[in-house]
């Protein structure tokens, strides 16, 4: 007897573990918002300079003072940084029929009184009230990468402090560290102190993200992981459409800040009833609290007489193997030990940084594709439910490896196509731009159970922390990128379109995992596809065949 069977005896997809993904899921809806929060907290409205205070206060109408103070752009719209030094009185004599190329008298300056914003979407937002624009526009993109930086800090501590001290205490401490660095963001009354507690709240979620994947991968045996993950997945999608809900009817950045961050104090709450993972406790020398978990996990899925048989002895010789192998104590280093696993690691991280690069490229300048708001981020969101149905598919018929990367290779080729698209196309891009998106998303939903799988229990979450933290150096360069755009407009799309290309032919070079049981120690990933058996690896019955499986996999799927 194994793990696998210990589990399949207390019930392995009874009433415990759709309750426990439920409840691990519903935190994921909002894990979208505060990903995407800055799309709408951050929103650059159009803006002009103020017109001199004395101007202001003459009989003037508000046209009148911005025709004679603010030249008009190659577009024929308000310039947004510069005005006139002495008003251009004459304007008002040619009936406002002024053109950008003429040349008035004077000299242009710059928006030494302020600005006015055309605050159309958002009644409020971080650009506004701190002047966010011109000379300061690039702490839109800072904020951004701090609240990124957060979140690879988080992964780097999270990670091995949940390999540790266990997955259970680290979800609660994150959800409470959301709730509160949310809150006080909400009520920031300066710039700096809100990339701070935005700091926090990355933090947060790499604890939340790392840790629910733990907890759902380790209570499910394996004919279910693939369902299981890309509902997880879904979670998320649905989490980016209800982001444009809420935010199309609060539209002030402190009060939506605070919306998507007060219901973490209720999943704190909840979090005190999840079971820590008997996988991890067995493999932590703390057998007793395994049994007793299992116990638990027996009774409620109506397995009492199933449950009380096991005990101590009984866990300690399913798992004797893997426990020899697992005495001494496991730290990210492990991750580089082995040929096998240094090359598994730098395919992985290469699979996970330009997944995230090039995702939050597309996914955090919506503004640019001249589209509603509201609308793209719905757009962008719904993308999400197809590409996931069909990446599933793709799991369970043809394998994890050339899913991982042929979604990574369409997603860039698509964006490279972009470039060559005229600007004036607006329509075309757009749908290039969802196109590419849906790709990248449906590449996380699969970086998330592919690296789960390749990982041994013993340092699967210092792994899961490490290609996190690569996910999120991605995610902190990619809006600087963007800045690169000033200069030379198509920079950007060919750094976010050659990225996933590169990585997608290094994901190649991964081993494959298909229907494969879940490795415990490194010694199984080094005798993964040898056709041995290690000595460190119990007979088991998990590695169940999914081709069986796979009908239903895509009935439900769909």
């Amino acid at each position: 007897m194994a793990f696998a069977d210990l589990l399949e005896q207390v019930g392995s997809t009874g009433r415990f573990q759709i309750l426990h993904v439920m409840l691990l899921c519903i935190p994921v809806l909002l894990m979208a918002s505060h990903n995407l929060l800055q799309n709408f907290v951050a929103m650059v409205p159009p803006h002009y300079c103020n017109a001199d205070s004395n101007l202001s206060q003459s009989q003037l109408s508000p046209e009148e003072i911005l025709l004679i103070t603010v030249p008009l752009s190659k577009a024929g719209k308000p310039q947004r940084c510069q005005r006139y030094v002495a008003p251009q009185w004459h304007l008002l004599d040619t009936n406002g029929t002024s053109t950008s190329e003429e040349n008035y008298d004077g000299f242009l300056q710059g928006c030494a009184d302020g600005w006015s914003y055309n605050m159309t979407g958002m009644t409020s937002t971080i650009i506004s009230e701190w002047h966010l624009v011109c000379d300061l526009r690039s702490l839109k993109q800072m904020g951004q990468t701090i609240y990124m930086g957060g979140v690879l800090l988080g992964a780097l501590i999270f990670g091995g402090l949940s390999d540790r001290y266990g997955r259970r205490i680290l979800l609660m401490i994150s959800n409470l560290l959301m709730a509160v660095s949310g809150t006080c963001a909400a009520f920031s009354p300066s710039f700096p102190l809100f990339c701070l507690f935005r700091f926090g709240c990355g933090m947060a979620l790499s604890g939340l993200g790392l840790n629910t994947f733990s907890l759902i991968v380790e209570w499910i045996p394996t004919r279910v992981r693939t369902l299981t993950g890309t509902a997880t997945g879904y979670c998320y999608t649905l989490g980016q459409l209800i982001l444009a809900a809420i935010a199309y009817f609060i539209t002030d950045w402190r009060w939506l800040t605070l919306a998507v961050s007060l219901p973490f104090y209720i999943f704190f709450l909840i979090s005190w009833w999840f079971h820590e993972s008997s996988r991890w406790l067995a493999l932590n020398n703390k057998p007793e609290q395994a049994v007793k978990t299992l116990k638990s996990v027996a009774r409620f899925n109506k397995r009492h007489e199933e449950g009380e048989k096991i005990d101590v002895k009984m866990l300690q010789e399913s798992m004797k193997k893997e426990l020899s192998c697992s005495k001494r104590t496991y730290n990210a280093l492990d991750l580089f030990r082995t040929l096998k696993m240094r090359m598994m690691i730098l395919c992985l991280s290469a699979t996970w940084l330009s997944t995230s690069f090039a995702y939050y490229g597309l996914a955090m300048d919506l503004q640019k594709f001249g589209v509603d708001i509201y609308l793209i981020q719905v757009i962008f969101g719904a993308v999400d439910i197809p590409a996931k149905v069909v990446i599933t598919v793709c799991m369970s018929f043809i394998g994890r490896r050339p899913s991982q990367s042929g979604a990574l290779i369409i997603a860039g080729v698509t964006i490279l196509i972009n470039l060559l698209v005229p600007n004036d196309k607006q329509t075309v891009r757009t749908c290039l731009a969802v196109l590419g998106k849906g790709c990248l998303a449906a590449s996380f939903n699969c970086c998330y159970l592919y690296s789960g799988e390749l990982f041994p229990t013993i340092i699967r979450q210092s792994g899961m922390g490490w290609v996190s933290m690569m996910a999120r150096v991605g995610a902190m360069v990619a809006p600087m990128v963007q800045l690169t755009g000033d200069y030379i407009p198509w920079l950007p799309g060919l750094i976010y379109g050659g990225a996933p290309i590169l990585s997608g032919i290094a994901a190649v070079f991964l081993p494959e995992t298909l229907g494969t049981h879940l490795p415990d120690t490194i010694q199984d990933v080094e005798d993964r596809g040898s056709g041995k058996r290690s000595k460190c690896q119990a007979s088991t019955k998990e590695a169940v065949i999914l081709q069986d499986t796979k009908v239903d996999l895509l009935k439900q799927a769909v």
